[in-house]
């Protein structure tokens, strides 16, 4: 059966029941019509979903005829200051490159976080809702930074809350 009016002046959308004033009386939907005057009928919402829908803020962040590095320049920025880091950790440069290199990683979630509060488009540095994708950078990135600079031996920052605590759990 097609959709729209049928004989009897009920109107039926996707086996779902139409809404709106004009439904009824074979007039126009609450929707209004389209071109030509002819009904305009939503199809109503599906009850279940059956794929995952895009971030919001996860279009490309730059214009389609660029590179595709160019369009991902958020993500390959995170990526490359985490990367910078885990080559500080790994070739041990300077005294502290454990350290220093757990806090580029750190710094680099926390620039995600920063990217994709203050673009309108981040590529695929959007995961999840902006909200969503924030807070788990922001909170991960913070962690990250706080341990490595509360790591051991000669920590750069005590917290003496948490050392009363870390003593009561090891003994």
């Amino acid at each position: 059966m097609a959709d729209g009016p049928s004989k009897n002046g009920s109107a039926r959308a996707s086996g779902a029941r139409a809404s709106g004033s004009g439904a009824a009386t074979g007039g126009a939907p609450a929707g209004g019509t389209s071109t030509g005057g002819a009904p305009a009928w939503k199809r109503p919402a599906p009850s279940l979903t059956t794929d995952t829908a895009r971030p919001e803020g996860g279009g490309r962040a730059a214009s389609g005829d660029a590179p595709a590095p160019a369009r991902q320049w958020p993500l390959l920025t995170v990526l490359g200051l985490a990367g910078i880091g885990l080559l500080v950790v790994g070739t041990d440069v300077v005294p502290q490159s454990f350290r220093i290199g757990t806090m580029l990683v750190g710094a680099a979630l926390l620039v995600g976080a920063a990217l994709r509060r203050v673009l309108p488009s981040v590529g695929m540095l959007a995961v999840r809702s902006r909200f969503t994708d924030m807070i788990t950078y922001g909170v991960m990135g913070g962690l990250i930074v706080l341990l490595a600079l509360m790591v051991q031996p000669s920590p750069w920052l005590r917290i003496p809350f948490l050392e009363d605590v870390l003593h009561l759990t090891v003994t």
